[in-house]
C-alpha cells in the first residue's frame, strides 16, 4: 500500500508548473540555441565574489534571526504538564 502513497506522490509532483521555468522559456522562444560551453580555466580564473557593507550587515541579521529561532527551538518539545498526564496514562511495567 505504502509503494502506491509513492507512486502517487510522484505522479502528483510531475503535474507541478514551475512559472519562472516557463517565463524563462516563453522569452527565448522556441527556437532557442543552447548556451555556449565555457572552458574549466575560465570559470576559476573569474574574479571572486566581493560582499558590500549591506551585505555584511543582512548576513548579520539573518544570523541573529537564525540563532534567535534555534533558541526559541531548544525548550521541551512537550510541556511538562503534558509529559505528567502521558506518564500517568501509562502503566509502566
Amino acid at each position: 500500500m505504502w509503494r502506491a502513497w509513492i507512486i502517487f506522490g510522484l505522479a502528483l509532483t510531475a503535474c507541478t508548473e514551475f512559472p519562472e521555468v516557463d517565463a524563462a522559456l516563453a522569452q527565448a522562444g522556441p527556437v532557442a540555441e543552447y548556451p555556449a560551453l565555457v572552458p574549466f580555466e575560465q570559470l576559476i580564473s573569474a574574479p571572486d565574489p566581493r560582499l558590500t557593507e549591506g551585505d555584511d550587515a543582512a548576513l548579520r541579521a539573518r544570523a541573529a534571526g537564525l540563532r534567535n529561532r534555534a533558541n526559541g527551538l531548544r525548550g521541551p518539545v512537550i510541556d511538562p504538564q503534558i509529559r505528567d498526564r502521558m506518564n500517568d496514562g501509562v502503566a509502566q511495567p
